[in-house]
């Protein structure tokens, strides 16, 4: 073989190699801008699925119709106790939520006198944010059931009710109006026949929803969320922990000076029952 042939099969085999090399390149380029893509397509998607979700959750809603009594933007807060109590209790609860019930269970004597004696007005909001997470209605059903007790004059008797019978968090009992009709026979003059078609006919279900959307709209996550003066004493405030006689201490420091409020016939209280 001659030298020019040598070296024109060197150059040839320079050339093959030198192709090959670039032919790899353009094929790890190529990897990377599909993987890239892919990246980008998944961000994208998540930031698509974010701003859908926050669009629902932002999406304002004004019932047709609310409870008696209700006051606030869309009236969606349910007072209990005296208006021009010097100081507000804000609740946010849940009626399936199991932390709402140990709250009531240790708080419910101590707010029901606070609000007795005109110290406090409670402001309830009751949210249904449960039944998204397990499944199930009893959350929206047992939030319109307290709404159709406002109607009455008897929330915070049928709200007791359901809390001291409130079944376990995957339970759906609420979920079945012919519950929170049997539990309203608890409070005395509720189970009538209005009652009974407004639980049935679910007629505060817009109502229901408008302030779920409330709730997730604001800076809280979780129930119970209770506030004095608008400032979160639950589970602590600032260094002390919630306790009934922390709570009746907090409330007549902050009542301090202030007269209390207009006193007027204790709202109904039902009779506590066994289970």
């Amino acid at each position: 073989m001659s030298e020019k042939n040598r070296e024109g099969k060197r150059t040839a085999r320079e050339r093959m190699l030198a192709e090959r090399a670039e032919d790899e390149a353009r094929g790890r380029r190529k990897k990377k801008l599909i993987v890239g893509g892919v990246a980008l397509a998944v961000i994208a998607a998540a930031v698509v699925t974010g701003v859908v979700v926050q669009n629902e959750r932002s999406k304002p809603e004004t019932p047709t119709a609310a409870p008696a009594g209700t006051i606030g933007d869309k009236n969606l807060v349910i007072p209990v106790g005296a208006p021009d109590a010097p100081s507000t209790l804000t609740v946010y609860e849940d009626p399936r939520c199991p932390a709402c019930a140990i709250f009531e269970k240790e708080f419910a004597e101590t707010i029901d006198q606070l609000e007795d004696q005109g110290k406090i007005v409670g402001n309830y909001h009751i949210v249904s944010f449960i039944d998204r997470a397990v499944g199930g209605k009893g959350s929206k059903y047992g939030a319109n059931a307290l709404g159709c007790a406002q109607d009455a004059g008897k929330f915070r008797a049928y709200h007791d009710v359901l809390y001291r019978n409130q079944p376990q968090e995957t339970d759906d009992a609420f979920g079945k109006t012919s519950t929170l009709i049997e539990l309203a026979k608890q409070v005395p003059g509720l189970d009538t026949p209005e009652f009974e078609a407004c639980v049935n006919d679910n007629k505060y279900g817009g109502w229901v929803s408008a302030v779920q959307q409330d709730f997730d709209k604001s800076s809280y996550k979780s129930t119970p969320t209770v506030l004095l003066n608008g400032q979160p004493i639950y589970p602590k405030s600032g260094n002390e922990e919630i306790t009934p006689a922390n709570l009746t201490k907090w409330v007549d420091a902050a009542n301090q000076g202030k007269q209390p409020g207009t006193a007027s016939a204790p709202a109904p209280t039902a009779t506590p029952t066994a289970g």
